[in-house]
């Protein structure tokens, strides 16, 4: 009875064993699941071999460690004029990848790109604690969930819907928004994550370099310009953040210890983003997708007294810059990818057909299915750019294209094809045009990858300084030279670098109608009181035209020997180098002579001029407060260490695909000049409150262009693939909103384009607010001892309520 019994309760006890068993499990897997959910980030099963405590410190410390091992202090970053506010605010890194889709390419890709791309947004850390036998589809770790901005983050393959609307393209991939990256110490456990980070970074580089290759291999010719080639952003996985800026030790950056994990926030970041929370709204105007507040105020247009002189072609900015966003063109697609880009635009990036059906037959531009295509011709050059382009330097051989001469002006561009097709001679032309007087010239231009801005030769001073452009040629350009005292070729004069060719092609040189023959008489005149040499005057037999070039004097021994003082020298009170929004004049300039003055000797060739000092800068104080070679040399070495240790490599972007560029707060063209192993172009703009030092940028072999960022630049949406800002918010905020400049911002870049910002710590913070309002990407955002850098991606959303812009609507 007793074993009986005990036999019992032996039995009970086994059976009730199992059952406390399987409790236990059920609610040791509950307790699991509770912390998976409650914590911010889930590990990858195939790192199930770590322990859970190793992974937890590697999720904290791996990328921790290698952006900050990138990130350390290294000389030759901000200048000092950037740094003297230095402190000891713990920095903060905030970094975002892409990753190339592993799927086929080959399925309707051109169709299939709708507004948006179809990059894959994976988290930093997940991408590199992940690596081995990862597809791409790992979990991700959100940092900082952004809700108030109204983005989901989206887990497990999930796409991302942009500001509330669906995507019109068919996502072949996952895409995950990484947060901001916070460290919780600055010391402790480096060594073996260090090492595994190395590792799995090159493992990394290997696996997309793999992909991309593959992805290029598939590609039709037809689809070159579709939603994974155009966005191009394999190289933009691959890629580690390497910036560099200066502090006054070594240290790890990321020293704050945090909890915010999820979607909590500070008070500070949510008054500030209050604060700085713009209701967006569309600009409703009639030029649509194609505005330009300070060319379209008809407001104003309407009042001029007379538009003899172009009037209604020049600059007429409304006293309130608009704060909407400029829409996009239906059926908008990214740009096709430079050098193809030359020859064909998408047709709905710019859908204009007047030019084509006007110049079709000089070979200007035609209309091809879903494409705008470039024969390369012009009035003057119906059988090709390339062939006018060697009769020029045949006729006169000391033009020497790329060499002697490297910038030159090209008045009333057509489509600019003659300055594309000078990049084969390395060459950069500054092209230019005014708005519509040919239906959007200058718009296929830059959507084409060439250098053009909205200009006209009226009652103002082009935007240059004196005596900068090597050459300025004129092909047909329309421009009456010879009229009202040649105003607007001693407008010419005046930009024109002594020594420099003025080239000529246009009917009176060649043709002997009686109006033609009038001209030329007129400009025979004219030139020569202007001490012009008339060097030769050739005719081009396959194109059935002809060209006259002359030569701008490079001494005052032709003026001071002149019987008559016409047209009259200017008087020694006006500065040749004025230029914004200053009236023309009827006069001319005296030649600089002394040899330590900019102008009186002709630049080293190129490409030796883009890295020698200016010898006239030898008596200066530089920007930065230094000797002016000095500070010039410092300030290369600075850009040339930050571009490539940072810009080319740490940011994310495929450069391959970049290709309009703009710094918009140049100082010596540093930034420019780094730049020059790519095939990219920049436009470097000098603020009208910032130090004069554009001819810097132009005895450099480079250009650029004098605006004030308080009011809209001469160009059209969509214009430019990535625009760098260093130091110029700060420098503006007191004088205009913050708020105008970045519409602007928003109106001339590209969707997918991207904003590099480099400025101060809470301006950094203002435009990192700014644009997640814009639901822009934030690539990636760093502070440390009030500096800091910020790189963010501009997408294809706009808002869905209209303004009205009254003095835009005719």
């Amino acid at each position: 009875m007793a074993m009986a019994k005990y036999s019992r309760v032996d039995g009970r006890k086994s059976s009730s064993y199992c059952s406390t068993a399987v409790i236990v499990v059920f609610v040791a897997f509950c307790l699991v699941g509770i912390w998976m959910f409650m914590s911010s980030s889930v590990v990858p099963l195939e790192n199930s071999d770590l322990s859970s405590q190793e992974t937890r410190n590697e999720a904290k410390q791996t990328l921790q460690e290698g952006v900050s091992k990138q990130f350390d202090d290294t000389s030759g970053d901000i200048s000092e004029d950037a740094t003297r506010e230095g402190g000891t605010i713990p920095g903060k890194v905030s970094l975002n990848t892409d990753e190339e889709s592993r799927k086929s390419v080959e399925e309707n890709q051109e169709e299939n790109h709708g507004n948006d791309s179809s990059d894959e947004k994976t988290d930093s850390g997940n991408e590199q604690k992940t690596v081995d036998g990862d597809d791409g589809s790992g979990n991700g770790k959100d940092g900082e969930t952004d809700s108030r901005e109204g983005e989901s983050n989206l887990e497990s393959g999930q796409a991302e819907n942009e500001g509330g609307e669906m995507n019109n393209n068919v996502q072949a991939e996952s895409e995950e928004n990484s947060g901001e990256i916070r460290s919780e110490s600055a010391e402790g456990g480096k060594n073996n994550d260090e090492e595994v980070s190395e590792d799995i970074i090159k493992h990394v580089d290997k696996e997309d370099i793999s992909t991309e290759e593959n992805n290029e291999k598939n590609q039709d010719e037809n689809s070159e310009p579709s939603a994974v080639e155009n966005s191009a952003e394999s190289e933009e996985n691959i890629q580690t953040s390497n910036e560099i800026l200066p502090t006054a030790a070594q240290s790890e950056i990321l020293t704050e210890s945090t909890t915010q994990n999820g979607a909590w926030s500070t008070q500070a970041e949510e008054s500030q983003n209050e604060e700085n929370d713009h209701q967006w709204k569309v600009c409703k105007s009639t030029a649509g997708p194609d505005y330009i507040p300070c060319l379209d105020n008809w407001q104003v247009i309407r009042k001029l007294p007379s538009t003899k002189h172009y009037e209604h072609r020049e600059r007429h900015c409304p006293s309130e810059p608009p704060t909407c966003l400029v829409p996009l063109p239906e059926g908008y697609k990214r740009s096709i990818k430079w050098p193809k880009s030359r020859d064909k635009i998408w047709y709905y990036n710019v859908p204009h057909t007047k030019l084509a059906e006007v110049k079709g037959h000089q070979n200007w531009v035609k209309v091809t299915g879903e494409y705008l295509t470039f024969p390369g011709g012009g009035t003057q050059f119906k059988n090709g750019a390339l062939h006018y382009i060697d009769f020029l330097q045949q006729s006169v051989p000391d033009i020497a294209w790329g060499k002697r001469s490297r910038v030159i002006l090209d008045v009333g561009c057509g489509v600019a094809s003659f300055g594309g097709y000078l990049f084969e001679r390395d060459v950069l032309a500054m092209s230019f045009a005014p708005k519509d007087e040919h239906e959007a010239q200058v718009q296929f231009a830059l959507e084409r990858g060439i250098p053009a801005i909205l200009n006209v030769m009226g009652t103002k001073r082009l935007p240059f300084p004196s005596s900068v452009f090597d050459v300025v040629h004129c092909a047909r350009c329309r421009v009456p030279w010879h009229v009202e005292g040649g105003k607007l070729l001693l407008e010419l004069n005046r930009v024109l670098r002594p020594g420099g060719y003025f080239i000529w092609s246009a009917t009176p040189v060649y043709q002997k109608l009686p109006e033609d023959v009038g001209i030329w008489q007129e400009m025979s005149r004219l030139t020569k009181s202007m001490c012009w040499d008339l060097v030769t005057v050739k005719k081009d037999r396959l194109n059935a035209v002809g060209a006259a070039i002359y030569q701008k004097p490079s001494s005052n021994d032709c003026y001071n020997k002149r019987s008559k003082n016409v047209p009259p020298l200017c008087e020694e009170s006006d500065d040749p180098n004025a230029a914004w929004n200053v009236s023309l004049q009827a006069c001319m300039h005296k030649v600089p002579e002394d040899s330590t003055e900019r102008g009186s000797l002709w630049p080293a060739q190129w490409p030796e001029r883009l890295e020698q000092t200016p010898y006239w800068l030898n008596s200066q104080i530089g920007i930065y407060g230094k000797a002016a070679q000095e500070d010039f040399t410092a300030d290369y070495n600075h850009w040339k260490t930050v571009v490539s240790e940072s810009y080319l490599k740490g940011m994310g972007i495929d450069w391959s695909s970049v290709r309009n560029v703009m710094d918009m707060k140049a100082v010596y063209g540093g930034f420019a000049a780094a730049l020059k192993d790519l095939k990219v172009w920049v436009m470097n703009v000098v603020p009208i409150d910032a130090a004069d030092t554009l001819p810097v940028i132009y005895e450099r072999g480079l250009f650029g262009i004098h605006h004030d960022w308080c009011e809209s630049f001469n160009t059209y949406p969509r214009a430019y693939d990535v625009l760098h800002a260093d130091h110029l918010f700060s420098s503006i905020q007191n004088r205009c909103k913050l708020v105008t400049v970045i519409a602007e911002v928003d109106r001339i870049l590209r969707p997918e384009g991207k904003l590099i910002v480099r400025d101060k710590a809470e301006t950094i913070s203002a435009v990192e607010s700014m644009a997640k309002s814009l639901q822009w990407e934030i690539r990636m955002i760093y502070s440390k001892d009030g500096e800091g850098l910020l790189c963010v991606r501009k997408k294809f959303w706009r808002p869905t309520v209209e303004e009205p812009i009254k003095a835009a609507i005719v």
